[in-house]
């Protein structure tokens, strides 16, 4: 399927003999990282907007990273709730790889000095999170697991002799040949100056799409570019329209949003109303441990009722939430709660974003010289609703693949390439974009509300040709309008109903096939 993306900016060609052997991660966050150290000592450069360790989705993630680690657990069970959590969307074979590889990319975080919270006869203690039929969550100190993550391998890539940094700057499009191999990428650094960087293989890791939404737990800054970008050089994008969106924001006026993180209730904390009566079981028989998607629409549902929800920590975790969750305890005291003595208001936001760009087994896009990893990525892994904790997971799981792949491969360079430079949105307007999909492309959604979204879309697309934001909104409101059905963290109020023949959504402006998912081995 194609969408229309408005007329065609300048391109910018990258100037006669530039060229740079070196391999082109684009992104800082858990899955560039690890994918750069991975790489060793393959020579590869790490482009980040933001000083290392800053602005990164991976340092806020509070759950933890899942993995079969325990003896009475299995990958194959891991597996199998992944799939059941993905609403008959996931790809099996997908499944079955991450599960398998999780124990071992754990292994990896350990001996990076990842301080995983231990019992105390010294084993991975190991968390219960909601559609998890086991305790396999690792996390550090309760709630501080990307911080950990990140603060580990960040310490590791400065020291790294194979890793060069270039901080201070983003790519704002993609070099391509008249072959249509990328190259490299078109950089846009805090002074607004334009270069490029060319490389016989870029890999996007550029997070996730929730800067999108007016109501958000990811940093602002993550706003789909990788997808914009993607989309416009003829990569086939997978699943747009699947968005999670997290039950348990802190509704305290903040942007981005504080997490009550999902383990809070996997320790017994409750959702309540104004009266402190718990509702969650009128919605759902597992009632607080249901799956993220059907856990945010009855808190939806209570808001959209003029009832305001709270999470309540006060009996199941009382005075230890102070060191067992010292995040979400330090977010609660900046805004004046003490959730030792008083409840905790909450809603939903937008978390993570299922769909992405389509890689196979291997992190390979479906045009030549790019590769894919993290939030951005459409690996098939999640479906149409992620399995709590399982995102950290697919980010190390799939960058080690992708550094197999490429360490010692002979990549061949793309010709003389160019690209787009398309225009950004004025804040203004990107903060109209955010509201207008909150209201109209957010927890519920149904045809009149999409089409005007559509509609106010193309109006800001003839005003701001391109811009990166819209055309990664106009990904996400298309597939939603297209899909005619409610499934996992998609719901449409006009067609509740699961279809029984599901099936996943590709797009791609060049009408690209999208390519088969290979084997697992």
């Amino acid at each position: 399927m194609t969408i229309p993306i408005g007329p065609r900016p300048e391109r910018y060609s990258a100037p006669a003999g530039a060229g740079d052997a070196r391999i082109l991660i684009i992104g800082a966050g858990l899955a560039g990282l690890f994918l750069a150290l991975r790489l060793a000592p393959r020579a590869c450069t790490v482009i980040t907007p933001a000083p290392l360790g800053q602005a990164a989705s991976s340092a806020w993630a509070q759950g933890g990273l899942a993995a079969a680690l325990h003896p009475l657990d299995s990958p194959e069970q891991h597996a199998a709730d992944t799939i059941a959590a993905g609403a008959g969307l996931v790809e099996p074979a997908i499944a079955k790889l991450i599960a398998e590889d999780g124990p071992k990319r754990v292994r990896d975080l350990i001996e990076l000095g990842v301080p995983f919270d231990r019992t105390p006869d010294g084993q991975l203690a190991l968390s219960l999170e909601a559609a998890h039929s086991h305790p396999r969550v690792a996390r550090v100190a309760g709630d501080l697991a990307g911080k950990a993550i990140m603060g580990a391998l960040t310490a590791a890539v400065k020291a790294a002799s194979h890793i060069e940094l270039i901080e201070h700057a983003k790519a704002v499009g993609l070099l391509q040949d008249e072959n249509g191999r990328i190259g490299g990428a078109i950089l846009k650094d805090r002074r607004g100056r334009i270069s490029t960087f060319t490389s016989p293989e870029t890999v996007l890791c550029t997070g996730g799409s929730g800067g999108l939404f007016r109501v958000t737990t990811n940093p602002p800054q993550a706003r789909g570019d990788a997808l914009a970008m993607a989309y416009a050089a003829g990569a086939v994008i997978a699943d747009p329209e699947f968005v999670q969106f997290h039950p348990t924001a802190m509704d305290v006026g903040l942007d981005p949003s504080p997490l009550a993180t999902e383990a809070l209730r996997g320790e017994g904390a409750i959702l309540v109303g104004e009266d402190e009566t718990p509702f969650m079981a009128r919605y759902h028989p597992q009632a607080e441990l249901a799956p993220r998607d059907e856990v945010a629409r009855a808190i939806h549902s209570e808001i959209s009722q003029g009832r305001q929800t709270f999470l309540d920590t006060r009996s199941a975790i009382g005075d230890k939430i102070k060191d067992h969750f010292p995040t979400v305890f330090a977010a609660c005291m900046a805004a004046g709660i003490d959730p030792r003595r008083s409840v905790i208001p909450v809603a939903p936001a937008m978390h993570y974003h299922m769909g992405g760009i389509l890689s196979d087994t291997w992190g390979r896009a479906s045009l030549n010289g790019l590769s894919v990893c993290g939030e951005c990525s459409s690996t098939g892994a999640h479906g149409a609703n992620r399995l709590a904790s399982n995102s950290l997971l697919e980010a190390v799981v799939m960058a080690a693949r992708i550094a197999d792949r490429l360490r010692e491969s002979a990549l061949s360079p793309a010709l003389k390439s160019s690209g787009l430079v398309p225009a950004d949105l004025p804040d203004h307007v990107l903060q109209d974009l955010r509201n207008e999909m909150a209201v109209k492309c957010g927890v519920v959604r149904e045809a009149e509300g999409l089409t005007q979204l559509m509609s106010d879309i193309e109006r800001l697309d003839s005003q701001h040709p391109d811009a990166r934001a819209l055309c990664a909104a106009r990904l996400i409101a298309s597939a939603a309008l297209a899909r005619e059905e409610s499934r996992g963290g998609h719901f449409r109020s006009d067609f509740p109903n699961t279809s029984p023949n599901g099936a996943r959504t590709f797009f791609s402006q060049a009408e690209k096939t999208a390519p088969e998912l290979e084997s697992a081995l």
